[in-house]
Formats: C-alpha cells, structure tokens, sequence
C-alpha cells in the first residue's frame, strides 16, 4: 500500500509521463494503487497522487446493476459539452484522496468517452455518463496536473483555501496512509 500525497506536492502538480512499457513493475503497481484506492476508500486513485508520475489510473464504480473497476495507461478522455443546469451543491460535491476529508460542488460534462490500454496491453474505450464521467474527469486531471480545486469557482474556492490553509497542506511532503487517522510528512 501507497501513502497518498496531499495538495502541495509537487507530484501531484506535474504532467505524467506516457507509459512506455506494461512491465511487472507496471502490474505490481496497479496491484498497489488498486489496494490503496480501496483502503482508502475511493472511486479512482491516479500514479501521481502516490508520487509516481506515469500516466496510469485505477477506478471502481459500482452501481445497483453493476460493477465497473478497471486500469485507465496511457489514457485520452473526450467529454461532452457542460450542461446549462445550475450548480447543484449535493448532487455536484466531490471530493479527493489529496484532500482528504474535503467536499466541494463542481460543474463537470454529464458524458466522457475515456480510451485507454490495459494490463494486457489492449486498448479499450468506455462510454460514461454521470458518476462514472465524473470519476474519470477526475482522475484524468490528475494525471495532467491538476486537482479539482483548481477547478473550484467562488465562493467553493475561497472556501478549499481556507481549508487547506487550516490543515497547513499546500506544502511539498505531506502524505497520508489509508487506515491511519493522522497525517505525517
């Protein structure tokens, strides 16, 4: 099991690089972020929120039909146009394992079609729609940079400063290890 990076570090703001090869040390790490995602517990859990920077991402979304878990290497994510609907303060809240314990309402597209390898080295797609879109969005930011707070408008934004600020995040080094109750550097 991975500790996971919180806001600040500087994995977790950097573009990861393309997988060049589906190794061992590949399918051992999927293997580790996929129990790390579940100990957690999360939806999705991207390389770079465990400090590695590759372009890889796990995801679990179960619904009362079914349940969808995978490994998106070395994926590319379309997604619909933003739908005209009002910001929903409940039905919009995310959160993130970076951030830990933090909720926020954001605007994401209702549709994705994420395309992506496995860990057989065959390339897949999923058409998404809610949740699932969502989760994928999601994680794909990860992998370019970027968490969902720095998509956040006001006054969430505003707000997720003031929150990071109080749990004195935002600072390279700090992590955190699913089944703890606290965090350490």
């Amino acid at each position: 099991m991975y500790r996971i990076r919180i806001t600040g570090d500087p994995a977790l703001h950097t573009r990861a690089l393309e997988v060049l090869a589906i190794d061992d040390y590949i399918r051992e790490l999927v293997a580790d972020m996929f129990e790390t995602m579940d100990a957690a517990p999360g939806v999705g859990l991207a390389a770079t929120q465990i400090g590695v920077g590759l372009r890889i991402f796990v995801y679990s979304y179960s619904t009362d039909d079914e349940e969808i878990r995978g490994v998106a290497i070395n994926p590319q994510l379309s997604i619909s146009e933003f739908s005209d609907e009002p910001l929903d303060e409940e039905a919009d809240a995310e959160g993130c394992l970076s951030i830990p314990g933090e909720r926020f309402p954001l605007k994401r597209a209702n549709r994705a079609l994420l395309m992506a390898t496995d860990l057989e080295g065959q390339g897949y797609q999923i058409e998404a729609e809610g949740w699932l879109a969502r989760i994928f969005q999601h994680e794909f930011d990860h992998l370019e940079g970027m968490l969902y707070a720095d998509r956040l408008v006001r006054p969430h934004k505003r707000l997720m400063k003031k929150a990071i600020k109080e749990n004195e995040w935002g600072i390279p080094a700090l992590s955190w290890l699913p089944g703890e109750d606290y965090l350490e550097p």
